[in-house]
């Protein structure tokens, strides 16, 4: 294993047990800082197939607390937005893509920081909308959260109904992101052989957020990772 790779396995070890402990985070902490160490092509189908692997254990973790109904309008949206993303990827210039994931990264770390008060929303077309940008953002950075998240917010979902609901949407976007990578040729043996390295990192992730659940304070921690999201969105963008 070169240093390359046991960075990028560090960076998915902090990732995935933000999201173990927390509910979310693992795609906006890897984006943030694997671009450091890794082009953003080879992070991205990366992070993609990381996701899907954590989302599966995790929605087994949270199946009791998922609902359905609440979850398969934005999941349907996302699975539409989600080649449009990867189209973007594959296209756009690298520094503009950069400076964009920055933007996505510092706008929801500042939203969540800030702790704004969202309006209480009924109507089930922002379920569309939010999915259809979750997807695209998915599709270009696996940044699929933040759009849904804010919806949850405004919808007013209990700890235990968000955590379960955000995988299950997760679980499908992880999905529909990997068969577009797929799709597009993305997943070269580069990015499986990192990938496979990373297995280990993971494995020890998902242990230590659900183990450490029940003992740190998760809304500490998520303010202390918010912080450092502003740090290393605004790093991106300029």
């Amino acid at each position: 294993m070169d240093i390359t790779t046991l960075l990028v396995g560090m960076v998915v070890f902090l990732a995935v047990f933000t999201q173990s402990l927390s509910g979310f985070g693992v795609a906006l902490v890897a984006m943030a800082l694997l671009p450091a160490v890794i082009d953003l092509n080879i992070a991205t189908p990366i992070v993609a197939i990381v996701g899907l692997v954590l989302e599966g254990v995790l929605v087994t973790y949270y199946r009791q607390s998922m609902d359905v109904r609440a979850v398969w309008k934005i999941a349907l949206a996302a699975v539409i937005g989600t080649p449009f993303g990867v189209f973007f990827l594959t296209r756009a210039n690298e520094r503009v893509a950069l400076g964009l994931l920055g933007v996505v990264i510092v706008g929801y770390a500042l939203y969540a920081l800030l702790g704004l008060k969202m309006p209480h929303i009924r109507s089930s077309i922002w379920a569309y909308l939010a999915g259809l940008l979750g997807g695209i953002l998915g599709g270009a950075y696996n940044t699929s959260g933040p759009p849904v998240i804010i919806y949850a917010d405004c919808r007013r979902w209990p700890p235990d109904v968000f955590k379960g609901n955000l995988q299950g949407y997760f679980i499908i976007v992880s999905s529909a992101v990997a068969v577009s990578h797929a799709l597009s040729g993305n997943f070269t043996p580069q990015v499986w052989s990192m990938a496979l390295w990373t297995l280990p990192f993971l494995a020890v992730g998902i242990v230590a957020g659900l183990s450490l659940d029940r003992w740190l304070n998760p809304a500490l921690f998520r303010r202390i990772v918010l912080v450092l999201l502003v740090l290393m969105g605004v790093k991106l963008i300029f």
